[in-house]
């Protein structure tokens, strides 16, 4: 398992997704795969930026490891900062056109989409929220 810590702010994701992609890359990930994990990094790594730590600018650690049979990334995302599960909020309705659905949403129904596990604990005051997909 790899393992990275920078402080969570929007100017340090290229860091964040640079290191995800190294170890995509040594797993021989496929490009729409890497994508997909990419967008996923991106938004919840963002949230944490945004939302963990209010005006103050906390940790962010990034897990990562390749897993076989069958091959899959299991990413790791933890802070310490404001107690919050994603998981929780309500779906967006993809029914309504986009200027009557509420602002916010969008990003983490879009990791739930495209991830084939995502997981979300407070432990050890610690957000916890994990990610699993298939390489192949």
């Amino acid at each position: 398992m790899k393992e990275l810590t920078v402080q969570a702010k929007t100017e340090n994701l290229d860091e964040v997704l640079a290191f995800v992609n190294q170890e995509l890359e040594t797993a021989d990930c496929d490009y729409e795969i890497r994508m997909q994990i990419d967008l996923a990094v991106e938004e919840l790594f963002v949230n944490i930026a945004h939302y963990a730590y209010q005006n103050m600018v906390g940790l962010a650690t990034v897990l990562v490891e390749i897993l076989s049979h069958p091959t899959r990334v299991e990413i790791t995302l933890m802070d310490n900062g404001t107690p919050y599960d994603p998981l929780r909020r309500e779906d967006p309705d993809l029914d309504l056109p986009p200027e009557e659905r509420p602002i916010g949403g969008l990003g983490i129904f879009l990791v739930k989409e495209n991830m084939d596990h995502v997981s979300y604990e407070y432990r050890d005051k610690k957000n916890i929220l994990t990610i699993r997909k298939k390489l192949k």
